[in-house]
């Protein structure tokens, strides 16, 4: 974990912010996507806009979501909300500091049951 990412300019213009949360959102549906052709698990996603949720086999939700104004994509899971920014080429929780991609990866494998891994969009 890294320090904690305050309240600063993402350094992104929104139409940057629009592609990278684009690429963030088509880079989970991709991966949800291989694992129901490897029989991997079986996740449902529903995607509206900016707004993608996620129903694991429990039944459990995880939600990603979109936010323009703040420039921020945020996370609910069993585990809680986060806040992420854009910083140095990551997106990192406002609080904590962990990376989006490592913090996915973790409440799913926790609402999975089994160790599941999201990588970021290819740069």
């Amino acid at each position: 974990m890294g320090a904690a990412i305050g309240a600063y300019d993402s350094g992104l213009t929104d139409a940057e912010y629009d592609a990278c949360t684009r690429a963030v959102l088509a880079a989970i549906e991709a991966q949800i996507d291989r694992w129901l052709q490897d029989d991997v698990v079986d996740i449902d996603g529903a995607r509206t806009g900016g707004l993608l949720e996620l129903t694991l086999p429990d039944r459990s939700k995880l939600v990603v979501n979109t936010q323009p104004p703040l420039h921020e994509i945020w996370l609910a899971a069993r585990r809680g909300g986060f806040h992420f920014r854009h910083a140095s080429g990551r997106w990192l929780d406002t609080k904590s500091g962990e990376e989006f991609w490592s913090l996915l990866s973790a409440c799913a494998s926790e609402q999975a049951g089994r160790t599941l891994r999201f990588e970021p969009p290819a740069s």
